[in-house]
């Protein structure tokens, strides 16, 4: 299956954005969807994922409370609601899919899609 994301963007300090990521075909119950970012000079790392058939969800400790990651089955897609948004979540975002849960290492994703751009100002 084939990931494009899509929702990023310029704000500001404080508000919010929803990244999208659909699926170019129907995504297995097995699956486990999520978001991998990496800022200009950094390492990629974690953002938080969802276990496709039973909604599950982790997320990374710099997320959590600000970030809500959520699926929609029928549309073969999955979200990231990002609020208070920190300069430091400026990076390039990346819809990715494994079949392991928990707080994914880079190790365990199975497919890489595309990125969207994420750039909050102070």
């Amino acid at each position: 299956v084939q990931l494009q994301a899509s929702g990023g963007g310029l704000v500001q300090a404080g508000e919010s954005l929803r990244l999208s990521c659909a699926a170019s075909s129907r995504i297995y119950s097995s699956y486990v969807m999520g978001w991998f970012r990496q800022a200009p000079g950094k390492e990629r790392e974690f953002v938080a994922n969802i276990r496709w058939n039973t909604g599950r969800a982790w997320y990374a400790d710099s997320v959590k409370g600000r970030f809500t990651v959520s699926k929609d089955s029928a549309k073969n897609t999955v979200y990231l609601q990002m609020n208070s948004l920190k300069p430091e979540d400026t990076a390039l975002y990346f819809c990715v899919h494994s079949t392991d849960g928990g707080q994914w290492e880079e190790r365990d994703v199975r497919y890489w899609g595309q990125g969207t751009q994420v750039t909050v100002s102070s």
